[in-house]
């Protein structure tokens, strides 16, 4: 085999038989193309490594990129690792002899205080897992509910946020808002496991994951067991995720109500409150009984709808047309990000600060640029705006600097002399009507290339 590392993924020969690579999408590959025995027996493993899924699953991993395991390997060392070793490993795994190695934690602060934990995979794993869940999901993808949005093809928060919109419009005045406590800690490895043995008699792949359910955690050197839960950060986490839930969504179903989930948020819309209040008794009951997770219920309530945050937008109060809104602790937490940005003593360029602005604003646009009430982004722009001139203004330091950078940029000494003069603060300065003449919205748009929501 040539020794040469290909310069992509696609190029990644696995030594499976099949056709040459073809782009075919994340739909191509459906259980029907699953290997059978002659004597009728799924031969799971088999498919899963299959040359085309695999290649698939690489692409996905290398695409994702993401950081390394306990043992430091990347994503782009991953092809050059297989050539010298896959043939042990599909051995290991057709043999059901495979045993993946324990995540990685890393805590990632929430935005309300706290922690989330994240267990992050080799990439090894990430790519078993990958080419796992790419089956596993055409098996049990069109048996979901319609209305689950999480973590499956062709469907997208956006979606459920509009699905949630048209519950309010048909007279839907509260909401049941469900928060689950540390679900992906929380997820019981038997009931689990008993869901997947009803469709997969391949007993290689459920001793399989259930080796990555208990794999443990690395933490400061120790390897910490998992009796419970499936660590948030590997590729399969996210269907397994769905899997638990499923028997959620069948049970609302089973009882008519009107809901939205998404992962693990799930919020539920009744015409009442005492109809929300009954509806979160009972519902609450189900899940700490049947499913054998806990609601939190600090966080869970029966809210009327404009007070309401999902997937980090709300709605307006219009009783007959509720339009979606950014919610308010959203806009919050984007105000914290510039500020982080814009802070007066980071000491760069103020082109720097605009091209890092721009990458954090074009992300956060394109996710809640589905909102319809857009005018709390007209104080939200003029704040960024001045964010950034309060940060030119700090940059001029001496009176004779700001001088002379508004006599260049058109400013009469009548008004420049008094504002270079001032010995009002940077941020006070920065609201000066004559500071926002000599530096306009155009120059930060035009000439300095800035994106502003909206």
């Amino acid at each position: 085999m040539d020794a040469k590392q290909p310069s992509s993924s696609l190029e990644l020969d696995l030594n499976m038989p099949g056709q040459s690579c073809r782009d075919t999408g994340p739909e191509a590959y459906t259980a029907k193309s699953l290997s059978e025995s002659p004597t009728g027996e799924i031969r799971l493993m088999e498919s899963i490594l299959e040359r085309e899924n695999m290649r698939r699953a690489m692409r996905q991993v290398r695409k994702n990129d993401g950081a390394p395991g306990i043992d430091g390997m990347t994503t782009d060392e991953l092809p050059r690792y297989l050539r010298r070793h896959w043939d042990r490993i599909k051995a290991d795994l057709l043999a059901g002899a495979y045993k993946p190695s324990p995540v990685r934690r890393k805590e990632i602060p929430k935005p309300n205080g706290g922690v989330r934990l994240l267990g992050i995979p080799t990439v090894l794993d990430r790519l078993i897992q990958q080419a796992i869940a790419q089956v596993l999901q055409a098996m049990w993808d069109h048996t979901f509910s319609e209305f689950s949005y999480g973590f499956r093809p062709k469907r997208s928060q956006h979606m459920a946020i509009r699905k949630a919109q048209s519950y309010i419009k048909d007279g839907c005045r509260w909401v049941v808002d469900l928060d689950l406590e540390k679900f992906f800690d929380r997820v019981n490895h038997d009931r689990l496991m008993n869901r997947l043995g009803s469709r997969i008699r391949d007993k290689r792949v459920l001793k399989l994951i259930g080796r990555y359910l208990r794999s443990g955690v690395m933490v400061g050197g120790i390897c910490e067991a998992t009796e419970e839960g499936t660590p948030q950060g590997g590729p399969l986490s996210p269907l397994l995720s769905n899997i638990v839930l499923d028997e959620l969504d069948k049970e609302l179903e089973r009882r008519e109500l009107q809901f939205v989930r998404y992962a693990d948020d799930s919020v539920i819309y009744v015409k009442s409150k005492r109809a929300g209040d009954r509806v979160k008794e009972s519902i609450t009951r189900f899940i700490s009984r049947k499913l054998k997770l806990k609601v939190n219920e600090t966080k869970s309530c029966v809210i009327q709808p404009g007070y309401s945050k999902y997937l980090g937008f709300g709605f307006t109060h219009h009783k007959g047309a509720p339009k979606i809104r950014i919610h308010t602790k959203s806009l919050n937490r984007f105000m914290e990000r510039v500020r982080e940005l814009t802070r007066r003593t980071r000491g760069r360029r103020i082109s720097q600060i605009v091209g890092e602005l721009n990458e954090y604003i074009r992300g956060w646009w394109g996710y809640f640029a589905i909102c319809e009430a857009r005018t709390c982004l007209i104080n939200l722009n003029a704040w960024v705006l001045r964010r950034l001139r309060a940060y030119i203004w700090k940059q001029w330091k001496l009176p004779k600097t700001k001088l002379r950078e508004l006599r260049k940029r058109g400013l009469p000494d009548y008004l420049a002399c008094p504002l270079a003069a001032t010995r009002k603060g940077t941020w006070h300065s920065s609201a000066n009507g004559y500071l926002a003449k000599a530096l306009p919205t155009v120059y930060f748009t035009r000439t300095l290339g800035l994106v502003l929501p909206g």
